[in-house]
């Protein structure tokens, strides 16, 4: 169905908005998504405060170029939607999470991460990293571990010297 100049320019100036305020935007196709599923996808996307919008190729690449993003577009195949967010990794992480779940109806084409075209193998990667509170609890755990060394080690000296 055909939309008209108006409705273009609008979303070609939302496309660019997004691509300007938007730290990662992750490219993504769908194919063969029924309706429940596309609804769950959004769903869970809005609970981790990510966007999801679909857009023509054709609008998505005249945004694209017209905003001037470093780096190489990466080929944008089959229907294309864009998730984005104010957090860094959480549009990757939530598409990348449904791709696994939804084999083939779904997958990461590329992205922009900071201001940078990334292909699919990069956003995949940036998708892999864990929330940020699980990393801190990593770095804890790293932390506490020769601490929790020391004292098990001291705790054994103790216990021969009392035998």
């Amino acid at each position: 169905m055909a939309i008209t100049k108006q409705k273009k320019a609008e979303v070609l100036e939302k496309l660019k908005k997004i691509i300007r305020d938007s730290s990662n935007v992750t490219f993504v196709n769908f194919h063969g998504l029924s309706v429940k599923e596309a609804e769950e996808l959004r769903k869970t996307l809005r609970e981790a405060s990510v966007t999801f919008f679909v857009a023509k190729k054709t609008l998505a690449k005249k945004a694209l170029s017209e905003e001037k993003v470093s780096g190489e577009l990466p080929i944008l195949d089959g229907e294309l939607a864009l998730s984005f967010g104010a957090d860094q990794i959480a549009p990757s992480r939530e598409v990348f999470a449904f791709q696994k779940k939804l084999e083939n109806k779904i997958a990461i084409l590329g992205g922009i991460f900071e201001g940078r075209f990334k292909n699919k193998q990069d956003m995949t990667e940036i998708a892999a990293i864990p929330p940020a509170n699980t990393l801190k609890g990593m770095f804890l755990n790293v932390i506490n571990s020769p601490i929790q060394g020391l004292v098990v080690a001291l705790g054994k000296i103790s216990e021969k010297k009392s035998m």
